[in-house]
């Protein structure tokens, strides 16, 4: 029995090095051409470091945001969630390195037994049995390769989740702020209208103002009021988003103010290849096509025999001894070998199904970091755009105080109508806002960017 049983392993390694050819082939990163994946830099972005090589605690330095984040890393129901799977990956792997040993199971029986109405008699029978599948043609290791990489893929979903979560909370954080202040300058117009209003009126009980000039004045004060009742609705919808982040239940956040946001005034992106080590998302399609390249060279081997050895010891008292002194020995030993015959169809379909799932994964993953590297141009556009953008709302706002002023003075003396002031009122309010909704977007730009560049992760 021994003698058959090393032939067929004989057999076996013969046949794996004549035939199996590629089955054990380890996955190699696909070569991948990065040049350009940036597009055309602006001139003060540095290329020598990244902005995602920063942890987030360095980048985001206030120290409400930083406990909100904090929070949310520990608490977030979708980042739990993908902990959990990576859990469940890590069992898989284990379960398919288990593979590789022997199967044992214990075997005992009793039975009693009585023939036209003889004695009874007892039979006993102790044994244990074990069966071991070798591992010739690969598809033990391919499995186990496999599961790996889905435990890798896990992983790299969970810093997906993560570096999403801070750049979600801090962008609510700073729409806050965006609010906030949006409802301070609201506000101050407000007011602003109501001593105006009462100014118009004073001149009009003088008989150098009318009606409808009051009127005008009231109802743009109205329309700031409906403005400031708006924006104070959706301070409290984000607040609500941002608690349901947090697993709280709806709550005010405490915060800073818009004035005290410290970002840095130039950015750093690195070279474009850094985004291969950097973007979690690209890790997981990378860990895509790890299964994908694996389940090949699993099919592969699905054509090839699978051997396995198994055997079972045990005793019997089938004499009719007691169990504790044995009547006889079982020894037994088996080797098998099992190589597929009438398959063949539907194992050369699972092989082209495989290597079409494999070019898939491949074709994800290169257009994977093409989106990454579309996301990092877009990010420094939007950047570079709203820097301008807030220096030339900050020069509107000054000359619309100053004409704002001289609409006033010139009411006074006689020499324009009261529209005109309405006019310049209403325009320094937009621009106003407007100052602060292009600050906000320079701040989102810059998490932005910081999370295309595989920020967060760390």
């Amino acid at each position: 029995m021994e003698k058959n049983i090393s032939h067929i392993v004989v057999a076996a390694c013969m046949a794996s090095m004549l035939t199996g050819c590629g089955i054990y082939t380890k996955y190699r990163q696909p070569e991948t051409n990065t040049d350009g994946l940036f597009g055309a830099l602006p001139e003060e972005v540095d290329t020598t470091s990244s902005l995602a090589d920063l942890k987030w605690e360095e980048l985001f330095t206030d120290a409400s945001l930083r406990k909100l984040i904090t929070r949310a890393l520990e608490a977030n129901t979708d980042l739990n969630v993908a902990r959990l799977k990576v859990e469940e990956a890590r069992a898989s792997l284990s379960a398919a390195k288990q593979a590789y040993l022997p199967s044992v199971q214990l075997d005992p029986e009793g039975a009693l037994s009585s023939f036209d109405g003889s004695k009874p008699t007892k039979t006993y029978s102790l044994g244990a049995s074990a069966s071991w599948e070798q591992d010739f043609f690969g598809k033990l290791t391919n499995a186990k390769r496999r599961e790996r990489a889905a435990l890798e893929q896990s992983e790299a979903y969970r810093q997906v989740v993560q570096t999403q979560l801070i750049a979600t909370v801090a962008e609510s954080y700073y729409t806050l702020l965006m609010l906030d202040e949006q409802v301070a300058v609201t506000t101050e117009t407000v007011e602003s209208w109501k001593e105006y209003i009462r100014s118009l009126k004073a001149l009009m009980r003088a008989g150098q103002a009318d009606r409808a000039t009051v009127n005008q004045a009231e109802a743009s004060r109205l329309d700031a009021e409906a403005s400031l009742l708006d924006l104070k609705q959706q301070v409290t919808e984000t607040e609500n988003t941002l608690c349901a982040l947090l697993f709280w239940t709806p709550q005010p956040v405490a915060r800073g103010t818009l004035g005290e946001v410290d970002f840095p005034e130039s950015l750093s992106v690195g070279v474009p290849l850094n985004l291969l080590a950097n973007r979690p998302d690209v890790w997981q399609a990378e860990a895509v096509l790890k299964q994908a390249f694996y389940a090949t060279n699993q099919a592969r081997s699905s054509f090839y025999p699978s051997v396995t050895l198994s055997g079972s010891a045990g005793w019997t008292n089938s004499g009719g001894a007691l169990v504790t002194n044995p009547g006889a020995w079982l020894l037994q030993a088996v080797g098998s070998l099992v190589q597929p015959l009438f398959q063949r169809g539907q194992l050369m379909a699972n092989l082209k199904i495989s290597k079409a799932q494999q070019e898939e994964a491949l074709l994800q993953f290169q257009q994977t970091l093409l989106d990454a590297g579309a996301e990092v141009n877009n990010a420094l556009s939007q950047w570079q755009t709203a820097r301008q953008k807030t220096v030339l709302d900050r020069e509107q706002v000054e000359h619309l105080k100053d004409a704002l002023r001289d609409t006033e003075l010139l009411m006074e003396h006689g020499m324009t109508n009261y529209l005109e002031v309405l006019t310049a009122r209403q325009s320094l309010l937009a621009a106003r806002l407007s100052l602060v909704a292009d600050r906000n977007a320079e701040i989102k730009s810059v998490i932005t960017l910081y999370h295309a560049l595989g920020g967060g992760n760390n």
